[in-house]
């Protein structure tokens, strides 16, 4: 399975907001990463035909057949699974109608008797609602849930279904980090024979389970690799420092310092974590890389001091 992504380019008016995107993508977990307006929900709208690419094409290959999604239709987003960072759900609705509204939507169990069918999509609302831990609010009004909860409700109608490719914008956005934990536990366990695209800010939480990572700049691919090869290229660029308190502001104008803590054992100091392509200070020493170090060293002209 495959889902080739040929030569995407989309335009609002002056500003392009992908140009020549390119990507083949088969099971496993891909995250998209990139500040604001770098096309990540272009590229999204545009996969799951919300949204018209300028030119460019996508297919679907299965079973030794690959086939335009365009032309495809609904046999394609029948295999698509899709969940947006702002969801509209109706608030009057309870989780189970929903879930069931989606289900409808979906033609879930088309090809089964009206019983079989019945039974069928009770049992698939059990399972997600239990893996998301929505199952003791199953008659609760969704205008009653919290942010959180909506955005696992949302997660959960996006795997009703069993599709072969879910697209998720910024899932584990309003969770707490119990929560964060296990959706992206979840999202792993089910990504091993399904195309998984992920678009957030919350780094960490793709650091681990992504088996690629797309960067996204103002709609171009800057790098694209494995998390552990993306990190691979600061080594020796990522620094600690202890430095005075008097200093700090004066070391964050010239480097980038991507965290402050308290030096547990000289509180008129500050440990900087830095991101410099040369030792920033004397007494710095040098760190070992994650995501969030390397996104923030290829984004640093686009991001905010």
């Amino acid at each position: 399975m495959k889902l080739n992504i040929n030569g995407i380019s989309k335009s609002y008016g002056k500003n392009r907001a992908l140009i020549d995107f390119t990507a083949s993508l088969e099971p496993g977990i891909y995250a998209l990463l990139g500040p604001n307006g770098s096309g990540k929900s272009t590229l999204m709208n545009i996969i799951t035909d919300n949204l018209k690419a300028d030119s460019g094409n996508i297919t679907f290959e299965e079973d030794g057949v690959e086939e335009d999604t365009l032309k495809m239709g609904v046999r394609f987003r029948k295999k698509l699974g899709f969940m947006p960072q702002y969801p509209g759900m109706y608030p009057s609705f309870t989780v189970g109608r929903f879930m069931w509204y989606m289900a409808t939507l979906k033609n879930i169990g088309e090809d089964l008797g009206k019983k079989e069918r019945s039974e069928y999509i009770s049992s698939e609302i059990k399972r997600l609602l239990e893996a998301v831990e929505l199952d003791d609010v199953y008659d609760r009004k969704i205008g009653a849930l919290s942010g959180g909860m909506k955005q696992r409700l949302a997660l959960a109608q996006s795997v009703l279904g069993d599709p072969s490719v879910i697209i998720l914008d910024e899932p584990t956005a309003g969770l707490d980090p119990k929560q964060r934990i296990s959706i992206r536990n979840y999202i792993s366990k089910i990504a091993f024979d399904k195309i998984v695209i992920i678009a957030t800010h919350v780094v960490s939480d793709i650091e681990y389970i992504a088996r690629s990572v797309i960067m996204l700049k103002k709609g171009v691919i800057v790098d694209r690799g494995a998390p552990h090869e993306l990190t691979a290229k600061i080594e020796g660029k990522v620094w600690e420092a202890d430095v005075d308190d008097a200093d700090v502001e004066n070391v964050g104008k010239e480097y980038r310092v991507t965290n402050i803590t308290r030096d547990e054992t000289d509180t008129d100091k500050a440990r900087l974590r830095i991101i410099s392509d040369t030792r920033p200070t004397e007494t710095a020493n040098p760190a070992t890389p994650t995501l969030e170090d390397y996104y923030l060293y290829v984004f640093s002209d686009v991001l905010p001091q």
